[in-house]
């Protein structure tokens, strides 16, 4: 029997094992400590205004708001429709130059084409059960969705700041909407 209790080559490499595993939970902690409990942020500029281009922004912020993340949407230029209260029972869905119309741009450019094929997108919302434009808006904001208009977009159009949904944002400048996409983990523009 030996009573020799000299380290060997195991013992030494088991010793370095302990050590590596200490070292990457230190900085794993330290990780941790830096990110904090801070939530994701997402920052969406939504720029158009027609009822198939207002529902992006608006389902992909309620989504990732339910998600957790902090997010906002910055409405500009024709994107300022979707929050405008009266304006958003009325976007239209646009024939011409739209690759997903089942017709010729010939046919698309005709006058009324525009109220047709909007009226058939309705029909098919509704038939699919998907949430209106105005009910997309309401829920964006129940789950903290900062729905933001742009200021200058409001003064261009001639708007006033009572012409929006409850809850929307106004007074937000292109300087404020850029410091908030340098500090959102995801940037987008719709």
């Amino acid at each position: 029997m030996s009573t020799d209790t000299t380290s060997g080559p195991e013992d030494s490499s088991v010793a370095e094992l302990r050590a590596r595993i200490d070292e990457l939970e230190t900085q794993l902690s330290d990780l941790e400590a830096e990110v904090g409990d801070d939530p994701k942020k997402m920052v969406i500029i939504a720029t158009k205004g027609t009822l198939d281009m207002a529902y992006p922004p608006l389902i992909l912020a309620s989504t990732a708001a339910a998600f957790g993340y902090d997010v906002t949407v910055f409405h500009t230029f024709w994107g300022l429709e979707i929050l405008h209260e009266d304006h958003a029972k009325e976007l239209k869905l646009s024939s011409v130059g739209n690759p997903n119309m089942p017709m010729p741009n010939a046919i698309a450019a005709l006058p009324g084409m525009d109220e047709v094929t909007t009226r058939m997108m309705r029909k098919r919302i509704a038939d699919n059960e998907v949430a209106t434009v105005e009910e997309l808006i309401e829920t964006s904001i129940q789950t903290g969705v900062d729905l933001q208009a742009c200021q200058m977009t409001i003064d261009l159009l001639g708007y006033d700041e009572d012409d929006f949904f409850d809850g929307v944002t106004t007074g937000v400048g292109a300087a404020s909407a850029f410091q908030e996409m340098v500090e959102a983990d995801i940037q987008l523009l719709v």
